[in-house]
């Protein structure tokens, strides 16, 4: 019998290793599950930041420049066509067959578009839906019908939708996608390197971290205007920033007028560094604005810091307040800085929180339910079906 050829699969992502992001480490994920069950596997994706370091993949990489932020960041539609457009291009010259597409829904366009003049499916990895942000936005209402109209238009044609979580997966089947064309397939973080064995950072006072994107709609400022209650209790509690995003300088500018001195930023750090400063945090920093169109989020900064067997104090409401309560993760509390400030005073008097917490738990917790490696597999075995034949075996 002849021998079957590997199944070929294109991932087009504006963000991949070894960016630091949610997004970049997903879809790694995704891709050593594919490679791992014999995929030959292309990503084309953006040329990595200046410091962002070195990473050398078996399969094969395709990087072009790309206009990032102030900030670094790929973000914002100028910086988003100066991705999609190559990649329209780069994805037309590509043998496939099947392309996987990451938001935002202007990347997706292009690969729907591509996709439809090469004959081949595509699989669309839906980490969020942008038309459900954008309606409690303050932005006009053409934009938001565009918005849906062109999302809508990327999730129909798709041949699978990957979801990452329960509440994505019904926002997408809103758009009149079929429930047997959605996947849920979870979301986590790499449990080797977010775990309690490894190096801890000194630091000479008791800190909160904060780690991964600032954004408006995260709104971690809440956590700034906390510590001054925080420090009557404990006066040298401080807390530390790594990461970027939109809403760093209103960040730093708040830290500066309320506790001048006591809040640092650290940049992006690796994502081993990162895991360093969580080990040795008293407790970490996740937040979710309410009526921004988030509250369905469940941020990976949970699973990181848990991962550590670190406490997670979590500002908002929703289902990453409810995974930190239901899992014994740490603390929830309202979006308000005095209950915040509460939580915080909890964790550091005492991180078992009277007894009815472990690290341990913790760690075991993520490991049951939030391994990147697991979901990876589970998203690669969904990109695999839409082919309908099986991969062959790796060359050796």
């Amino acid at each position: 019998m002849p021998v079957q050829k590997p199944l070929r699969v294109v991932v087009a992502t504006r963000l991949y290793a070894p960016e630091v992001g949610a997004a970049a480490f997903r879809l790694k994920a995704l891709v050593d599950g594919l490679v791992e069950q014999g995929a030959e596997v292309e990503v084309i994706t953006t040329r990595a930041p200046t410091g962002a370091g070195v990473f050398r993949p078996p399969y094969k990489l395709s990087r072009w420049p790309v206009l990032r932020d102030p900030g670094g960041n790929v973000r914002g539609y100028v910086q988003y066509l100066s991705f999609d457009i190559p990649a329209f291009f780069r994805l037309l010259a590509v043998r496939a067959d099947v392309v996987v597409s990451e938001p935002p829904p202007t990347t997706g366009v292009v690969v729907a578009l591509s996709s439809l003049l090469r004959r081949r499916p595509f699989v669309y990895y839906a980490a969020d839906v942008w038309t459900e942000a954008l309606s409690a936005m303050e932005v006009p209402g053409t934009v938001k019908k565009a918005m849906a109209a062109v999302e809508g238009f990327v999730l129909r044609r798709a041949a699978k939708v990957i979801a990452v979580s329960e509440p994505v997966a019904a926002q997408v089947a809103q758009f009149k996608v079929a429930a047997g064309r959605i996947q849920t397939v979870g979301n986590g973080v790499d449990t080797g390197v977010f775990s309690p064995d490894g190096p801890v950072a000194a630091a000479a006072k008791p800190y909160f971290v904060y780690t991964g994107t600032m954004s408006e709609w995260q709104g971690a400022g809440i956590f700034i205007e906390a510590l001054p209650l925080v420090r009557e209790r404990f006066p040298d509690a401080e807390i530390r920033f790594f990461g970027q995003g939109t809403d760093e300088g209103h960040l730093k500018v708040l830290a500066a007028s309320r506790v001048p001195g006591a809040v640092h930023f650290g940049g992006v750090v690796p994502p081993a560094e990162a895991a360093e400063w969580i080990r040795g945090a008293a407790g970490a920093l996740v937040s979710i604005k309410p009526g921004q169109g988030y509250d369905f989020a469940k941020p990976t900064k949970i699973y990181a810091a848990a991962g550590c067997g670190t406490p997670v104090i979590f500002a908002g409401q929703g289902d990453g307040a409810a995974i930190v309560a239901a899992g014994g993760l740490g603390a929830a509390a309202p979006y308000d800085a005095a209950a915040v400030a509460d939580a915080m005073i909890a964790v550091l008097a005492d991180a078992a929180l009277d007894g009815t917490q472990a690290a341990e738990a913790r760690v075991q917790w993520v490991a049951d339910n939030a391994s990147l490696a697991a979901s990876g597999r589970v998203a690669a075995d969904t990109v695999r079906g839409v082919v309908r034949r099986p991969a062959g075996t790796k060359a050796h």
